[in-house]
C-alpha cells in the first residue's frame, strides 16, 4: 500500500508544479520601479509637459516637485507610477491656473488667439488647449533628430522648403515629403492620446 500512497502523492505534487511555476516566474515582472529610478527617467518629460501647461519654467519646477512630494507620501498605494505623475501635474496645472487667473501664462494665452478671447477665461478650456501644446512638445522632444530639425526650420524659424532644402541638404521635394509624414505621425500620437487634430 506505501508505494502507491507515495506513487499518488509524486503524481499529485508533479501536477502541482505547472500551475505553481508561472506565477514565480512572472512575478519579478510585475515588480515597480524605485522612486528614484523613477525620478531619473520621468523628471525632463514632466518637466516639459508642465512647462507646456503652464508657461513658466518656475512654476513647472514647482509642479513637478509637488507631483513628486505626492507620489512619495502614495507610493505604496500607486500602481503605475508615470501615469499617476502625469495626470497629478495635469490637476496640479489646472490648480495653478485657477489661482493665477491674471498671471502672464494666462493673459498672453487669451490674447494670442480671438477665440479665446473672453471677459472671464475658463481655466478648464484654457488647460485642454495648452495640454495639447504641452504633449505636442514632449512628442517632438523625442523625434529623431533629423526631424525634429526639420519642426524646427519650418515652424520655429518660419522658413519656406527651398530654405529648409539649403540648411539640410535634401531636396525640396524630401522637405515636403518628411515634413508631410512628420506631421501624419505627429498627429496620430495626438489622437491616440485623446487629443483631437484639425484633420479630425
Amino acid at each position: 500500500m506505501e508505494p502507491s500512497t507515495s506513487s499518488a502523492t509524486a503524481r499529485q505534487m508533479a501536477g502541482a508544479i505547472p500551475v505553481l511555476s508561472p506565477t514565480r516566474q512572472t512575478k519579478p515582472m510585475e515588480e515597480k520601479p524605485t522612486l528614484h529610478q523613477v525620478f531619473a527617467v520621468e523628471e525632463s518629460p514632466l518637466l516639459r509637459f508642465a512647462y507646456g501647461l503652464t508657461g513658466q519654467r518656475e512654476a513647472a519646477e514647482d509642479l513637478v516637485q509637488d507631483a513628486f512630494l505626492r507620489l512619495h507620501k502614495h507610493w505604496d498605494e500607486v500602481e503605475n507610477p508615470r501615469a499617476w505623475l502625469f495626470r497629478s501635474i495635469r490637476n496640479l496645472a489646472l490648480n495653478y491656473l485657477r489661482d493665477n487667473k491674471c498671471s502672464t501664462s494666462l493673459e498672453t494665452t487669451t490674447q494670442t488667439g480671438e477665440e479665446w478671447e473672453t471677459k472671464s477665461p475658463d481655466p478648464e478650456a484654457i488647460l485642454g488647449r495648452l495640454e495639447a501644446i504641452g504633449t505636442l512638445r514632449l512628442l517632438i522632444a523625442e523625434l529623431p533628430e533629423p526631424d525634429k530639425t526639420l519642426i524646427s526650420l519650418k515652424y520655429s524659424q518660419d522658413l519656406k522648403y527651398d530654405q529648409i532644402a539649403t540648411h539640410t541638404n535634401l531636396t525640396v521635394s524630401n522637405v515636403g515629403y518628411k515634413l508631410h509624414h512628420t506631421l501624419k505621425s505627429l498627429a496620430a500620437s495626438l489622437r491616440h492620446l485623446g487629443i483631437e487634430t484639425s484633420e479630425g
